[in-house]
């Protein structure tokens, strides 16, 4: 406590402790954020406590990250004065929300929050401490570094986007190894090992070669085998679960609600969505590579066909790339209808003549059909609001457009999941509408770094566009 009255009073600090100085958004993206800087002082300008009253009262993710976030300051209120800061681990860690309304320079006069929060830091910066800036709002971060504040994104939840898993990797290897993985049904992960009998090994996608520890494949990580030899012998395995042995894939010998696999990404995700030991799947890709096609055809075969869960729930954020879904005429179905679009889209061709083949060519229109599938309750549509709470048992589940989740709503999304649920989350971490969101720091770049080798996991990158031959062509050359 001396410590910090000392700092308060503007006596150099002797110990060099780093003052992080946390924006509002900051905060909104994960409450815990609070108590991720260790030994240092964290630093909660006033000006964030207005702007997280302001938000308490939404009932979004926002509003109740916000309000998490107001009950843990409270707790730790009855530890202490929060304006004379608050030890929270027994390292020097503490919290201190800052009061003061410092002089700022001419640039921060305007009274709008990120001056003031810009303003605290600055202020700490000019009196000799280690000041530093974390926020994830790009503006505010070029404004403060152009003051001379040591400036930073939230880096705790961030994954290296460049060696993002991809769920695969191919491998040049002796053509015996793959004519022993068809013929015996199973190929031993220590027979891919480099040998000097073997031939050439070397993996042409995402590194599994590890210098100390040789070949290192995760559970259910896909392996494209190819001859060292000869180019067009080739084989495609899976590490089955947490096992030491791998498996071929063959992908569906017939079509999948009536699609067939167009690529061998394609087949890898076929693979794992009519896995049923497979309980989490992540589909990554960019605009026309399947993604949410795949998911709705296989979940709609094991809903609708097995009979394999009770229901199939599809449900996408509420991240609009222009007006929100308030704006939109109508009651509550009518604004979900709008906001649903893509779905129903996938929907139509799978249910219609052309996706799904004459064995389920019926009469009516594929509009009557999904009506008909909503009403019975086989087919549940609905946006990620309404799924927070909710214990959610026996369902496929989909979550579209999952880049725009923060890692803090993914877990919560995924901690909805009951016994005998498939999840499966698909997304573009290359089109993310949330503002504070990046290709890096999104929960679906997060989970499949985080959850990458789990036995009831499963991932895979779809890297080819496979919408139209123009979509292939926008894809490639814009």
């Amino acid at each position: 406590m001396t410590q910090i009255i000392r700092q308060l009073s503007g006596v150099e600090d002797p110990t060099h402790i780093k003052h992080f100085v946390l924006d509002t958004n900051v905060l909104l993206h994960n409450p815990n954020a609070l108590y991720m800087f260790d030994d240092n002082q964290v630093i909660v300008p006033f000006a964030v406590l207005e702007e997280l009253d302001k938000f308490k009262k939404a009932n979004d993710d926002v509003g109740r990250s916000a309000r998490e976030v107001i009950r843990q300051l409270d707790r730790l209120r009855q530890k202490g004065r929060l304006a004379d800061g608050v030890a929270w681990n027994d390292k020097g860690g503490s919290i201190r929300v800052d009061f003061a309304e410092d002089v700022r320079p001419k640039a921060l006069t305007d009274q709008v929050p990120d001056n003031r929060i810009i303003g605290v830091a600055w202020g700490l910066k000019e009196r000799g401490f280690r000041s530093i800036m974390i926020t994830k709002d790009i503006n505010v971060r070029l404004k403060s570094d152009s003051l001379g504040i040591q400036t930073e994104d939230f880096e705790a939840q961030k994954v290296d986007i460049d060696h993002l898993y991809a769920g695969y990797t191919t491998l040049d290897v002796a053509g015996e190894l793959i004519d022993q993985l068809y013929e015996e049904k199973q190929l031993e992960v220590e027979a891919l090992a480099p040998s000097p009998e073997a031939g050439l090994l070397e993996p042409l996608g995402p590194s599994v070669l590890d210098e100390d520890e040789g070949l290192e494949l995760h559970a259910n990580q896909f392996v494209q085998l190819r001859n060292a030899v000869d180019e067009s012998h080739t084989g495609l395995a899976r590490r089955l679960a947490d096992t030491d042995h791998l498996i071929p894939v063959h992908g569906p010998r017939k079509p999948v609600t009536g699609i067939m696999a167009r690529n061998v990404q394609q087949t890898m995700a076929l693979d794992l969505l009519l896995d049923d030991e497979i309980k989490l799947l992540t589909l990554l890709g960019t605009a026309g590579t399947g993604k949410t096609l795949l998911a709705l055809a296989a979940g709609m075969t094991k809903v609708f066909a097995e009979q394999r869960y009770d229901k199939l729930l599809v449900a996408r954020p509420i991240m609009p790339m222009g007006r929100d879904i308030g704006y939109l005429p109508g009651d509550k179905d009518e604004k979900l209808s709008a906001w649903m679009q893509p779905i129903f889209d996938n929907l139509q061709y799978l249910l219609s003549t052309r996706g799904a083949g004459s064995q389920h060519a019926e009469s009516k229109q594929p509009e009557q059909r999904i009506e008909y599938l909503m009403s019975s309750g086989q087919l549940v549509l609905e946006p990620l609001t309404y799924i927070r709470g909710r214990s959610i048992p026996h369902q496929f589940m989909i979550i579209d457009e999952a880049q725009n989740l923060t890692p803090h709503e993914v877990k919560t999304i995924v901690s909805r999941v009951g016994e005998g649920t498939k999840i499966v989350l698909t997304g573009d971490i290359a089109q993310i509408d949330n503002p504070y969101l990046d290709a890096s720091s999104n929960g679906l770049s997060f989970m499949v770094e985080r959850l990458k080798g789990e036995a009831l996991v499963g991932h895979v990158l779809l890297a080819r566009t496979e919408r139209s031959e123009l979509a292939s062509l926008a894809a490639e050359k814009l």
